[in-house]
């Protein structure tokens, strides 16, 4: 039995353990909008917001997703909004990646 409530949030028990039961329907979101573009790093593309509730509100309707593949088993993505750039905490341990996106990946984007 699957219920959903007015924010869009689904609850529906399964008998396999490895999958949720508290999930958001496909309608609910964000899409790809366009072409997703590879760059030097892994890819990037713009998403557009899906007309649904929104659970905190002042949601952004255009975003960019920006992918790195670091290494063969570290993946790093970013959501930033395009037109107006935000504070980030600097750190001082987190260095921007300077490599090419690399080869023999174990995951799946």
């Amino acid at each position: 039995q699957r219920i959903c409530t007015l924010r869009g949030c689904c609850w529906s028990p399964m008998s396999d353990i490895s999958v949720p039961w508290c999930f958001f329907s496909s309608n609910h979101g964000y899409k790809v909008d366009g072409s997703i573009r590879s760059t030097e790093k892994g890819f990037e593309t713009t998403l557009t917001r899906l007309p649904s509730p929104s659970l905190f509100g002042d949601d952004i309707n255009t975003v960019l997703l920006t992918g790195e593949c670091q290494t063969s088993n570290r993946f790093r993505f970013k959501i930033t909004d395009p037109k107006k750039p935000r504070f980030e905490v600097p750190h001082q341990h987190v260095r921007p990646f300077s490599g090419s996106a690399a080869s023999n990946l174990n995951y799946k984007v």
